[in-house]
């Protein structure tokens, strides 16, 4: 398997924030991807990140705020705001938190989870791992 350096994570992050910087904020019309994770990201043969999939994206005028859903929740368990559960709102802030599952997931090589998963008998999502390792840190429940 190919193993990434620090240097090339680090640039293949940045590449996803400018993408999602470019598609929330520098498109004539907002674009929420709503499925931001680590399979819907494409490297080229420089390792600069290609953010792909965009069925689930939704477009809206810049001066929206907020896409309301009211079909159904859209995404990947693991990488969803908790938010989009009860309000079934998605906004350009569900995809940043979706961004910063994958760069935990990239971080720690950990999968994002909030599915059970059979290889480590858990569904523990990758940010509650990360909240109970802090909160053990910190010495607070």
């Amino acid at each position: 398997p190919l193993i990434l350096t620090w240097e090339r994570r680090h640039n293949i992050v940045c590449g996803l924030a400018q993408a999602l910087d470019y598609l929330h904020n520098e498109c004539m019309k907002r674009v929420l991807h709503r499925d931001i994770k680590a399979s819907n990201i494409m490297l080229d043969s420089e390792f600069n990140a290609r953010l792909g999939d965009f069925g689930l994206a939704r477009m809206f005028k810049l001066s929206e705020t907020t896409h309301h859903s009211t079909k159904e929740i859209a995404g990947t368990p693991g990488y969803m705001a908790p938010e989009i559960f009860h309000t079934g709102r998605t906004t350009a802030e569900t995809d940043v938190f979706a961004f910063g599952v994958l760069t935990l997931v990239m971080a720690c090589g950990r999968k994002a989870g909030g599915q059970y998963d059979q290889e480590s008998e858990s569904n523990t999502s990758s940010v509650d791992w990360a909240w109970e390792l802090y909160s053990l840190e910190m010495g607070t429940d």
